[in-house]
């Protein structure tokens, strides 16, 4: 009985979670837009990067936002090596709601 649940669990986990190879093409894709961290449900740092990355080319012209995009380009560099974890971290949540 209990080896069953653990299987559904997981089967629902399985269905549920992000796909981390989405999160990936987002991210290459769409580089300085956030898409890839509201995909994978952090919405509030996917919302400060966007409005980030658009004031930050806004303001190229005057020069003073290219620190702003150079900001969050590296940010996505860092992404590259967190998505693997925000995954993990989802589908460890999944579980967790699933086992109440």
């Amino acid at each position: 009985m209990d080896t069953h649940r653990e299987l559904l669990i997981e089967q629902r986990v399985a269905n549920e979670a992000k796909s981390p190879l989405i999160a990936y093409l987002l991210l290459i894709f769409l580089w300085g837009f956030g898409v890839h961290r509201m995909y994978l449900g952090r919405w509030i740092s996917g919302f400060l990067m966007l409005a980030t990355w658009g004031v930050g080319w806004l303001l190229t012209p005057i020069l003073i936002g290219w620190p702003a995009v150079g900001f969050v380009v590296l940010w996505c560099i860092i992404d590259l090596f967190l998505i693997p974890g925000m995954v993990r971290n989802d589908r460890e949540d999944i579980r967790r709601r699933l086992r109440i």
